[in-house]
């Protein structure tokens, strides 16, 4: 019995077709560089996402995930993919407070993305939650 349904949701996995994307020549990168790492996604303009990568897919741990050069390996790595894509333009936003943020809008220009526009929307609150308590280092 427990054969039977195991080889029921190998074939419904088999049968789901892959998401199809519509690649556009403009799109979005979103970068997200929080204090441990930095995530970059190029979407089209509806939001889908067409390549991603971050300081941790591309083989980087520990500390080592929120440097520059981490940030400018992992964009260049979503960029190239993009490319060949076919994405040629981008508006870039970028959220959270990391070290990677110019990095990966640096790498993300040479890699021939042309980019027509850079914006903040790192979330600030209106004196909403009680913030952590400061590090004592």
């Amino acid at each position: 019995m427990a054969k039977a349904t195991s080889a029921k949701t190998t074939s419904a996995k088999a049968a789901s077709k892959k998401r199809v994307v519509r690649v556009d020549t403009y799109g979005d990168a979103h970068v997200t560089a929080s204090f441990n790492n930095i995530i970059i996604s190029l979407t089209n303009k509806q939001g889908q996402v067409i390549a991603w990568s971050s300081a941790g897919k591309m083989g980087f741990k520990g500390s080592k995930k929120n440097t520059p050069y981490a940030a400018q390996m992992a964009a260049s790595d979503a960029a190239k993919v993009a490319l060949d894509a076919g994405m040629k333009r981008c508006d870039v936003y970028v959220k959270g407070p990391g070290s990677g943020r110019e990095g990966a809008i640096r790498a993300l220009s040479q890699s021939g993305l042309e980019i027509s526009m850079i914006k903040d929307i790192t979330p600030l609150p209106h004196n909403g939650c009680r913030p952590p308590k400061k590090r004592r280092v």
